[in-house]
C-alpha cells in the first residue's frame, strides 16, 4: 500500500478543513450536495464526451494503483534474465523453450518466445518496442482521462457558483437570504478548485510515474533479452542492467 497517498489525501482535506475551522468557519457550510453533484456530475460528464470506453474502464482499473502499486521488482527480473543467459550458453537458445512456458510475465515470455524461435536481435527490439508504445500509449491516456477531470473541474465549479448566483439574484427582494445564497454560490468554487488540485491532477501525474516505471521495466527487459540473444556475457549483461535499478 501507498502510504504517501493516504497522508496527501488526509493532509491536504485536514489543512483545508482545519484553517476553516480555526478561521471560525462551520465544517457544515461546506458541505452543499448540490453543489458537490453540479461539479462531479458535469465533470465526469465533460470526461465520458472526450474518452472512448475503453481508455475510461482502463483509468478505473488504474485508479487503485494510487494506494496499491504495481509491483516492480527489477532485481527479479534481473536475476532472471541473467539465469536465461546462462541456460542459453549451455544448451543453446533452444533451451530456454521451458522458461518461456513458465514465464508468468507476458511481456518478458513473448520476448523469450522470440529468442527460441531464432529471431534476430534487431528483429526482437523492434516488436518489443512496438509492444511497449502501445502498452505505454493506452495507459498515459487512461493516465490522462483524470488529468482532464483536474483541467474542467474548476470550470465547472465556477459554472456552478454563477448558477448560484442567479438564483440569489433572484432573491434580491429578501436580504435576510442574500448572504448564506452567496456562500453557498461559491461552494461550487472550492468544490471545483479543490477537486482539480487535490485529487485529480496528482491521481494523473502519479499515475504517469507509474506507467514511467513500468516502461522502464520492459525496456530493461529488452536490454536484457537482445544481449542474450547477442551472445553477450552474463557478467556484462549483469553490468549494463543494474544500470536500470535506482
Amino acid at each position: 500500500m501507498d502510504i504517501l497517498s493516504i497522508v496527501g489525501i488526509v493532509l491536504g482535506l485536514g489543512a483545508i478543513i482545519g484553517g476553516n475551522y480555526l478561521e471560525g468557519g462551520h465544517i457544515g457550510s461546506l458541505l452543499q450536495f448540490t453543489a458537490f453533484l453540479i461539479v462531479l456530475g458535469g465533470t465526469v460528464g465533460a470526461v465520458l464526451l472526450q474518452t472512448p470506453m475503453t481508455v475510461f474502464l482502463r483509468s478505473l482499473k488504474m485508479f487503485m494503483w494510487i494506494f496499491f502499486p504495481p509491483k516492480l521488482k527489477p532485481e527479479v527480473m534481473i536475476d532472471k534474465i541473467l539465469g536465461w543467459s546462462q541456460i542459453a550458453r549451455k544448451e543453446g537458445l533452444l533451451g530456454l523453450e521451458s522458461s518461456a512456458e513458465a514465464e508468468p510475465d507476458e511481456f518478458a515470455r513473448k520476448g523469450l518466445q522470440l529468442l527460441v524461435d531464432g529471431s534476430e536481435p534487431d528483429a526482437i527490439r523492434a516488436i518489443l518496442e512496438v509492444d511497449i508504445d502501445a502498452r505505454e500509449h493506452f495507459s498515459t491516456a487512461a493516465a490522462k482521462v483524470f488529468e482532464g477531470m483536474g483541467g474542467y473541474s474548476p470550470t465547472i465549479g465556477i459554472i456552478g457558483a454563477v448558477m448560484g448566483l442567479i438564483h440569489v439574484m433572484e432573491n434580491l427582494s429578501d436580504p435576510s437570504k442574500l448572504g448564506s445564497g452567496i456562500a453557498v454560490a461559491f461552494v461550487a468554487t472550492i468544490y471545483g478548485v479543490g477537486l482539480a488540485n487535490l485529487l485529480f491532477l496528482p491521481v494523473a501525474n502519479k499515475l504517469k510515474g507509474h506507467v514511467h516505471a513500468q516502461t522502464q521495466g520492459q525496456v530493461m527487459v529488452i536490454e536484457g533479452i537482445v544481449s542474450i540473444a547477442q551472445g553477450e556475457n552474463p557478467r556484462s549483461i549483469e553490468t549494463k542492467l543494474k544500470g536500470y535499478v535506482h
